[in-house]
């Protein structure tokens, strides 16, 4: 395909922070990667090189934060020529690509999910996306309605499940007063805690908890920014260790 004019929209959620969303490539150095690197959405995209290699046509546009929230996100890259906007919920960007070519040349397949594996270094870096996608249109192709009618010929699918499956995790959400309590364990030599958190705020408390017998506690909190873990132990010489990361 050689198009002056591109329009591709898709929604989708997910919690992991990496992964290819879209991917497109051709024989005269075109490209165009649409994908998820540190949780923000990340559009990468070549309109060719010369012969000289000497036009750089390469470019990359960073939008968004905390996009593995597992929440729907949508995402609506309008092209014409070397004008893009790229539309991420609403909040769109504009920006002109490098280089001279307007028309974008993807001669070979057009990949949703994943790259292919190509033997150059960029691909076999890349996670293949992991997660779900929904209303995804390729310049009025509606790419999930084909796909699930098994019209995109030919096309490599592998394991899809047309339904998306809800994580077992179940979230609490803390106002500035708010806390939980949770009966301890007594008897047992062996402390051990694990959870998953977000916040705006750079400092706050998660947990804190008395050691039986009046033998010292643990708090581990946010400080500046920053997680500590204090364990004080009563009935040793070094009473107090602390853990900054």
């Amino acid at each position: 395909m050689k198009t002056l004019k591109d329009v591709i929209s898709l929604k989708f959620k997910t919690s992991e922070s990496e992964g290819v969303i879209f991917h497109g490539e051709g024989q005269q150095g075109d490209y165009i990667t649409l994908e998820l690197k540190k949780a923000k959405l990340v559009l990468n995209l070549n309109l060719g090189i010369n012969q000289l290699g000497s036009i750089f046509g390469h470019t990359s546009v960073t939008t968004g934060s905390l996009l593995d929230d597992h929440h729907w996100h949508s995402i609506i890259i309008e092209r014409h020529g070397r004008n893009i906007n790229l539309t991420l919920d609403r909040h769109m960007q504009h920006f002109r690509t490098n280089g001279e070519f307007d028309y974008l040349d993807l001669d070979y397949e057009i990949t949703f999910g994943g790259m292919p594996f190509s033997g150059k270094p960029s691909s076999n870096s890349r996670k293949n996306f992991k997660g779900c996608m929904e209303s995804i249109n390729y310049n009025g192709n509606n790419i999930t309605d084909l796909a699930k009618r098994k019209k995109l010929e030919p096309s490599n699918v592998g394991n899809l499940s047309f339904s998306c499956v809800e994580p077992h995790t179940v979230p609490v959400f803390f106002n500035a007063t708010s806390y939980l309590e949770v009966p301890g364990r007594p008897s047992q030599d062996l402390f051990s805690v694990s959870f998953l958190f977000r916040t705006w705020n750079p400092n706050g408390l998660l947990l804190f908890s008395n050691f039986a017998d009046d033998l010292g506690n643990v708090e581990i909190d946010i400080n500046e920014g920053k997680i500590s873990v204090h364990i004080n132990v009563t009935q040793a010489k070094k009473n107090r260790i602390d853990i900054s990361s």
